[in-house]
């Protein structure tokens, strides 16, 4: 069986980034992603989520990203990271649904079903889009209405003329509120009220906001989102939903009913359908044999190095976790996949 010097998990921004800077620097690898094919997560999105409508789109490594305009995202994303995989003749294997990663002696071997692939490293650039987080609340097994999750959002007309709870205080939610509010009654609860920034974020407070989520999983805890520090912001496209009240926030509810949800003061509000804008875990189960995890819960990491085994390195994780961040962990995670292989100097 070959063994590789390394191997890429994921075929996104992050695995692309990181195999285009591998091949430079002579790394002989592979990249298995679980699509069947190119477009990582952006081939899921929902339909009316447009180019114009995304927070931003980073370029890879010498690949300009698409331009902005109405085209779908979900189309013109997978279009480019296809031309990207043939220009650059990227060793992209799919579909490839890894199992898990397991350690023998130096080597570290990599099972999807009864397939095997052996490597001296790892970059592991699975992102989150596979691990949709649903909280429980009480009785939400027993609402007669809808229930779906970002993952599943059929976009706004799937829900015109209904009464719509949207659960979440990220990005998201504000983004489906613009969406829903014209078409449809809506109700916005989230846990903490939410911080509005008015302003663009300059590079230094970007920077400052990325150091603060370093600072967790340098210190092995779950990692949060960086919108969770720069707070959230409104754009043009959601101003109408502005003006109709839509980002009236309510605090969370006491519990799910058949026909609706009830806060904790005893006040029903009858619904037709929640949307759980909840967010997402990094999809890292398959690294679970490599007990990679701190006692804090998170992966602890020096830089894109998992401190408890310095052969794997995670892009997409934490501070990457976006796509110019998942660019600059790409170039890193091989700088330092490169330092970790026998007689190679960075």
């Amino acid at each position: 069986m070959e063994t590789y010097e390394s191997i890429v998990i994921g075929a996104g921004q992050g695995g692309l980034s990181t195999s285009f800077h591998l091949r430079r620097l002579g790394v002989d690898h592979v990249v298995l992603d679980s699509n069947e094919t190119p477009g990582g997560a952006w081939q899921h999105r929902w339909d009316s989520l447009t180019m114009d409508d995304v927070h931003g789109v980073a370029d890879l490594p010498d690949g300009p990203a698409p331009d902005r305009g109405r085209r779908r995202a979900n189309e013109a994303v997978p279009e480019w990271f296809a031309a990207y995989e043939r220009d650059y003749d990227l060793p992209v294997v799919r579909p490839v649904a890894v199992d898990r990663v397991t350690s023998e002696g130096e080597l570290l071997v990599v099972r999807a079903g009864d397939r095997t692939w052996t490597t001296r490293t790892l970059v592991n650039a699975t992102g989150t889009w596979t691990r949709p987080f649903l909280p429980h609340y009480p009785g939400i097994e027993t609402f007669a209405g809808e229930q779906l999750h970002t993952v599943d959002y059929p976009g706004a007309q799937h829900f015109a003329g209904r009464r719509v709870l949207v659960v979440g205080g990220g990005a998201s939610a504000v983004q489906f509120l613009g969406e829903l509010a014209p078409v449809a009654d809506t109700v916005w609860v989230t846990r903490r009220p939410p911080v509005w920034r008015t302003d663009e974020i300059d590079p230094e407070a970007g920077r400052s906001a990325v150091a603060l989520v370093e600072e967790r999983v340098r210190r092995g805890l779950p990692p949060a989102s960086v919108v969770s520090v720069t707070g959230l912001a409104l754009r043009e496209q959601e101003r109408e939903a502005e003006r109709l009240g839509a980002y009236r926030r309510r605090p969370m509810f006491d519990r799910i009913e058949p026909d609706g949800v009830r806060w904790a003061d005893g006040s029903f509000e009858p619904l037709d359908a929640i949307l759980w804008a909840t967010g997402f875990r990094p999809a890292v189960a398959h690294l679970g044999p490599l007990h990679l995890r701190s006692v804090h819960g998170g992966i602890q990491l020096d830089g894109t190095t998992a401190v408890a085994d310095r052969r794997v390195q995670l892009v997409g994780y934490g501070p990457s976790a976006s796509t110019i961040g998942a660019n600059r962990a790409g170039r890193a995670a091989a700088l330092a996949v490169s330092r970790q292989l026998p007689a190679r100097v960075a």
